[in-house]
């Protein structure tokens, strides 16, 4: 039967929402009503946010590239890192946009130099983190690197930057490093909104231009402080490669859409897609959420020898196109009826993506009104499916489908008039 209307709580006035942040946008985030928590916890307008967003140049579309963690943990190499960027060029990836090629956890020895810098291990990286990085950056892509706001990493295995940020931003600066995660282990119980600042700043003062991605883990509500210190910010726990970690990550991801824009991002976690855990429209439905949402599009898995099915996930340029559109507006769920859920987002040219997502176990039709999602009752749209690769035009009044268990379709609405 057709989704029916979800509790108040859940509902909105799509197009006033969609308005406001056309102002917003149209105004370079110099005003507006915005509230934006600052560091010393007093909220100001949006007409002071530009002052406290960080102005590094960087992520002004939410980052794509690859991540080790997912799939391989600890059991990384310089091997794998060039063979991954390799892959990354030849399977039209890079071309999509997908640039950052990211080391996680592992990478170096837990000592430091006589003068404390951190090391690479070399039995794993024998020619050294700045050879690496030229071999990423001769390929067209950048390289990301790792570190935590603690005393150790979490593997252990590694330092932490705690009391040295300023030493290893240049560290990383001198390697020719584009990307930094910060984790969150072993930090002595501080405060993250006192230790991710510090870092923010080491990287500014480092020579080179450094996106920066606090991974927060979303403890202390990272949306309300950190665009003012980081290019993204994790605001779950880590995601597992099932269908239950995946839904419950997007659901608390939810709630912080108003703070996501240009510049500085939401992040959910990295994507599972292609690692086995899921079926093919399990992740399918990730992929698609995580575009609508504007989250970092970091590819979890081996894209050496990712399947076919992977690989039309992960290449869907439509898809990709909606979480680089230059808006900049996090998409968010606008309706919901048990396990049946509508989520929408603005797009630039006031086009409208929808996303009819069947979270239950049985076969539905999701119904999403024009009303539901902020358009004239009276409009006419052209809908394009960006799963099918097909047009309906003229469309009145709704989007509707049949919609599989654990599957979504994806459009976009464009108006006629």
């Amino acid at each position: 039967m057709a989704i029916s209307s979800a509790s108040s709580g859940l509902l909105c006035n799509f197009m006033a929402i969609s308005m406001l942040l056309l102002v917003m946008i149209s105004a370079r985030r110099e005003t507006g009503a915005r509230p934006v928590r600052h560091e010393d916890g007093v909220e100001s307008s949006l007409g002071s946010y530009r002052r406290y967003l960080l102005d590094n140049g960087l992520g002004l579309t939410p980052p794509m590239g690859w991540n080790s963690w997912n799939h391989f943990q600890c059991d990384i190499n310089e091997t794998l890192i060039k063979e991954t960027a390799d892959a990354m060029v030849s399977s039209g990836l890079a071309a999509l946009g997908y640039e950052y090629i990211n080391l996680d956890d592992c990478y170096g020895l837990n000592t430091t130099t006589t003068e404390g810098n951190m090391v690479p291990k070399a039995s794993t990286f024998p020619s050294g983190m700045k050879e690496l990085a030229g071999y990423v950056h001769e390929r067209g892509l950048k390289l990301g690197i790792y570190s935590d706001a603690g005393i150790q990493t979490c593997s252990m295995r590694m330092p932490g930057s705690l009391g040295y940020e300023e030493q290893d931003a240049k560290t990383f600066a001198s390697w020719g490093i584009d990307y930094l995660k910060y984790d969150n282990c072993e930090n002595r119980g501080i405060s993250p909104k006192e230790r991710y600042p510090v870092m923010s700043k080491a990287l500014q003062n480092s020579g080179r231009p450094i996106f920066f991605s606090l991974c927060e883990w979303g403890q202390e509500d990272p949306a309300t402080w950190a665009p003012s210190i980081g290019n993204s910010w994790r605001t779950t726990g880590d995601i597992q490669d099932n269908w239950d970690s995946m839904t419950a990550i997007a659901d608390q991801n939810d709630k912080w859409a108003e703070y996501a824009g240009p510049g500085g991002w939401n992040d959910p976690d990295m994507l599972e897609v292609g690692n086995g855990g899921m079926a093919k429209e399990e992740y399918r439905s990730h992929f698609s959420i995580w575009a609508l949402v504007k989250a970092p599009l970091l590819i979890g898995c081996d894209i050496r020898s990712m399947d076919n099915a992977t690989f039309e996930i992960l290449s869907n340029q439509e898809v990709i196109a909606i979480n680089q559109d230059g808006l900049g507006v996090q998409g968010k769920k606008i309706k919901k009826d048990g396990d049946l859920e509508v989520w929408a987002g603005l797009l630039t040219g006031y086009r409208v993506a929808v996303v009819l997502w069947n979270r239950g176990a049985s076969p539905a039709n999701i119904t999403a009104s024009w009303t539901d999602i902020g358009l004239n009752s009276a409009a006419i749209v052209d809908a394009r499916d960006l799963w099918e690769r097909i047009t309906l035009a003229s469309v009145r009044d709704h989007i509707a489908a049949w919609v599989d268990p654990h599957a979504c379709k994806m459009f976009i609405l464009t108006l006629q008039y």
